[in-house]
């Protein structure tokens, strides 16, 4: 008789987690994902948010979309690789290269479709061009204060000046505005080695316990997989990247 009470009180259990989680219109696995890298120049925030929108189609995510939300650099933006990114499943919002005019910082216009990109179905992840105005450009998209899916992620690379050591990774981060965490992609392009990524691993996380917030993970290409023991550095979780920007400049 106690064994049918239990049965029936955790029956009564589950009803009541089922009714609330549709209650605040939770689907189990079904949540949207909005996310927006941001970073010092060659932190590397393109291919990190190149790969994320990628790895989303790849586990069977529908409508991804991944926004090209650079308006200073008017050609190492991720515009060359558009065509062949929508083959691979993605929807991009990006100015066509041969429609732009410029050279080096030149700037560019906020295109029309990219102010409405948080109002696309789907998952949408944003590669936001660096500059001086850090997260703060992502006011210029139309309902973002209404987002609440919106997690936007610092990239950050030891190799740059600006975050070599802990001291300048938290003076960086603290002058973008909201960011919800930090993301280790410490490289030397084609010379990296795995020590610079160890060593990112390790100014990283300390900065982020100095600022507070949480590290997402450490990201590589996978040529280093067999050098890390494991599937974390610095108890983090290891992304493996395919590299992309390298092929393409203009």
């Amino acid at each position: 008789m106690i064994m049918f009470y239990l049965l029936c009180f955790h029956y009564a259990l589950c009803i009541m987690h089922c009714y609330l989680r549709r209650g605040v219109g939770i689907k189990e696995g079904q949540e949207r994902i909005v996310e927006a890298y941001v970073g010092e120049y060659a932190s590397g925030k393109s291919e990190v948010a190149l790969n994320r929108a990628l790895n989303l189609v790849r586990r069977g995510r529908q409508l991804v979309t991944l926004v090209d939300f650079d308006l200073v650099e008017p050609f190492y933006t991720l515009r060359p690789l558009q065509k062949e990114l929508e083959k691979r499943g993605l929807r991009v919002l990006a100015w066509e290269t041969e429609k732009t005019m410029g050279l080096g910082e030149a700037g560019t216009l906020l295109k029309p479709e990219i102010r409405w990109a948080l109002q696309r179905a789907g998952d949408v992840v944003i590669d936001v061009g660096y500059g001086v105005a850090g997260a703060g450009k992502l006011a210029l998209l139309a309902n973002v204060k209404e987002c609440l899916e919106l997690r936007v992620y610092a990239v950050i690379n030891i190799a740059r000046p600006l975050t070599a050591d802990v001291v300048g990774v938290v003076d960086y981060v603290q002058s973008l505005g909201t960011v919800h965490g930090v993301i280790n992609n410490s490289h030397w392009g084609d010379d990296t080695n795995i020590r610079i990524i160890q060593e990112g691993a390790q100014i990283v996380t300390k900065a982020a316990e100095v600022l507070g917030l949480p590290v997402i993970g450490t990201t590589l290409e996978q040529r280093f997989a067999e050098q890390i023991k494991g599937n974390k550095l610095m108890g983090k979780p290891l992304f493996f990247l395919e590299r992309q920007m390298n092929r393409y400049l203009w």
